[in-house]
């Protein structure tokens, strides 16, 4: 066979691969297409987030370059769950599909990049199956927020495959750029990829063999002078990110370092062992402190230090060892836990690119023993085979569980001890579903696992709010905002439970902290201006409420606040637009029925007044509200008189004040007013409804 053949029936070869690698990965992940959100991030990076959740606006853009997002910053990966809500929505199914279709690029780039490299088609194809769908990926791929994972993968591929095309050939300043403006873009996507210089000096050690081309030790300080550009933008984002985490580096302040350290040496050993026994696998495993058993600590120091020292002693025979094994231990220092950001103790998101070192180890060395084999090629084809066969059924297990928060949760529940994140988490879920005391029991339980985390006494007050027990509530509040001063949603909390009790100072102090937290929240000047507007102090109010629906246009309640201080304000025809605004928003909403009602019948501009319509409009209040407010037949009977129907609006005043017959301020009006219809003579006011 000709080289051009044989070159073709290669290349037909690599497309049957990479058409079976995509198949295997979505064989795996394509079910999450149907799962929906989790409780985990998902509302801060996408659902709850104003500016994702609205899709590609200037405002939204500004915003994820300006701002860290769930304390990192990372635009691209912002950029992109904007632009899934743009095309999807709030329809989960799209965002999944789009991480499934980032991992599968990935996998299939692994697998080109790493048979030109290595000139290995099938090692290269197995590695890349065993990253595909290892269930070590399912938190990776199966959860929304980790967009970051699967984006800066993409990347990172392709930051590789821009390198591996600038060293085949002669030095080219250009294509030098490409790999820098890939290495960025994966930055920006996650800054975890800070130590790809370091993966690309470890290629060029095995297996472009550029050290050994280069000879000498000049030429290696070459290779490395080569990489100085790419540490600069490294060290760039690792400032950036550690001013992000500024607030994120919790057990900082209460771990010591010797007891990071062995955390850390932990669980470089529990990722191995993850890694060929991937069970009871979890999104949250929650960190030991000072409680970690210290023989395992020298265990996983031992296992490393033999590790080591066996690659290094089988570096010139088996050169792939120093670089698979550098790359994994490498590629974990940011996330490995000597600068400690959050509650957990390990991760397996974090495992998704450093693993692939450890892959090429196993898949390399396995091939390499079994070269003296009779029957290598059966052999391997078979074991092949079963591995990929297991970890795909394991992962596509592992990946049912991510079905919607319960079911992720339960699991989690089931397969850790005293963790704190899961109760919190489950309790939000009885929450949501209105099972107060279930969530409270969780939030109790994950308090006394982990006494010192502000969201979850934000959580427990929001359970006793929401059943009425606001006395028990904020003190849980108060708990929360003694922890982490910042907590927005507390003081958001706060003040609305102070405008309920009818401490508006309190209230108003409260909820400016809270936009001043963020100030992007719709609902908190929503509430400032309640606030406002029952302290009488109306313009503050109308600007909050104006803030409000400028972040939020959809919501009916605010426009209807709004009508109705124009509508105090004698301004009927700004309350006009506002009641419409409400009523194309929510077209069954009484009190807004009520109250263009009322102006349309009493308005004393004859040029806003239309009887019919307001008619129409009361009778539909008075139906939805079964007839039981003394307000909407008072307004149905002014819209009758306008109407020149006087005998039903003299009916209507007299239902309207046998209702109201205890409200002597409700009651005085309507008997003015009855009087009025009872000698032919429609009601029209001046300043608006009293």
């Amino acid at each position: 066979m000709d080289k051009t053949a044989q070159k073709k029936k290669s290349g037909r070869i690599a497309f049957a691969i990479c058409f079976l690698l995509a198949l295997i990965v979505w064989g795996v992940f394509g079910q999450t297409v149907r799962h929906e959100f989790v409780n985990c991030d998902d509302d801060r990076y996408v659902y709850g987030n104003p500016a994702i959740s609205k899709g590609l606006t200037s405002a939204g853009g500004r915003w994820v370059l300006t701002h860290p997002h769930g304390g990192n910053w990372h635009p691209l990966t912002s950029l992109s769950h904007m632009l899934d809500c743009q095309i999807y929505g709030l329809n989960p199914g799209g965002h999944h599909g789009t991480n499934v279709l980032l991992h599968t690029a990935t996998v299939i780039l692994l697998f080109l990049v790493l048979r030109q490299m290595t000139g290995s088609l099938w090692r290269s194809a197995f590695a890349a199956a065993v990253f595909a769908i290892h269930p070590l990926r399912v938190e990776s791929v199966a959860w929304i927020s980790e967009r970051k994972d699967v984006l800066s993968g993409f990347f990172f591929m392709l930051t590789l495959a821009a390198y591996l095309r600038y060293v085949r050939r002669p030095f080219s300043a250009g294509r030098y750029a490409v790999v820098a403006v890939f290495f960025t873009l994966g930055l920006m996507s996650k800054a975890m990829l800070v130590t790809l210089p370091f993966v690309l000096l470890l290629l060029d050690f095995w297996p472009l063999k550029r050290f050994q081309a280069a000879g000498g030790k000049k030429p290696v300080i070459r290779l490395i002078l080569e990489k100085v550009p790419l540490l600069l933008l490294s060290a760039v984002f690792c400032v950036i990110t550690i001013w992000a985490q500024r607030e994120a580096f919790i057990l900082d302040r209460t771990v010591s370092v010797p007891w990071r350290f062995g955390n850390a040496f932990c669980s470089y050993a529990i990722y191995i062992k993850q890694l060929i026994f991937p069970v009871r696998l979890a999104p949250f495993y929650p960190h030991p402190g000072v409680t970690l058993p210290a023989w395992q600590v020298v265990a996983s120091a031992a296992l490393l230090t033999a590790i080591s020292w066996g690659v290094f002693a089988g570096r010139k025979k088996y050169p792939y060892l120093i670089t698979g094994w550098c790359w994994y231990l490498g590629m974990l220092i940011p996330v490995i836990g000597i600068m400690q950001v959050g509650l957990q103790a390990h991760a397996d998101r974090y495992t998704y690119l450093p693993q692939i070192g450890l892959v090429i180890m196993a898949v390399w060395m396995a091939t390499d023993w079994c070269t003296t084999l009779r029957y290598r090629r059966a052999m391997l084809s078979t074991a092949a085979a079963i591995v990929l066969t297991v970890l795909s059924i394991a992962a596509h297990r592992q990946t049912r569980h991510w079905l919607n928060s319960f079911s992720l949760w339960t699991h989690t529940l089931a397969c850790t001890d005293r963790n704190p994140l899961a109760h919190n988490n489950m309790g939000l879920v009885f929450y949501e579903r209105g099972l107060y005391d279930e969530a409270i029991r969780h939030f109790e339980q994950s308090i006394e696992i982990s006494p010192n985390v502000a969201m979850t006494y934000g959580n427990l007050g929001l359970a006793f709010s929401r059943q009425g027990q606001f006395d028990k509530a904020i003190p849980y509040f108060e708990k929360a905002l003694k922890i982490n001063p910042n907590y927005g949603d507390a003081h958001y909390n706060l003040g609305v439970i102070f405008i309920r009790q009818k401490q508006f100072e309190k209230a108003i102090a409260h909820l400016q902290k809270a936009l001043k937290i963020n100030p992007y929240s719709a609902d908190a000047h929503y509430n400032l201006g309640i606030a406002f507007d029952r302290q009488g102090q109306f313009n503050q109010a109308i600007l909050h409420f104006e803030k409000s629906l400028a972040i939020n246009p959809n919501n009916a309640e605010a426009n209807c606040a709004l009508g109705s201080l124009f509508s105090g304000q004698t301004n009927f025809v700004a309350a006009v637009q506002q009641y419409e605004r409400a009523l194309r928003i929510n077209p069954n909403y009484v009190e807004v029925q009520n109250n263009l009602a009322w102006i349309l019948a009493t308005c004393p501009d004859a040029t806003l007044r239309d009887g019919m319509r307001a008619v129409a409009l009361a009778r539909s209040a008075a139906r939805l509200s079964k007839g039981s407010l003394a307000p909407v037949l008072d307004t149905l009977a002014a819209a009758h008189a306008e109407t020149g129907q006087y005998p039903e609006a003299v009916a209507t005043a007299r239902r309207a004040l046998d209702l109201a017959a205890e409200q002597e301020s409700i009651a005085e009006g309507i008997r003015m007013r009855l009087r009025l219809y009872e000698a032919g003579v429609p009601y029209h006011e001046s300043r608006g409804k009293p």
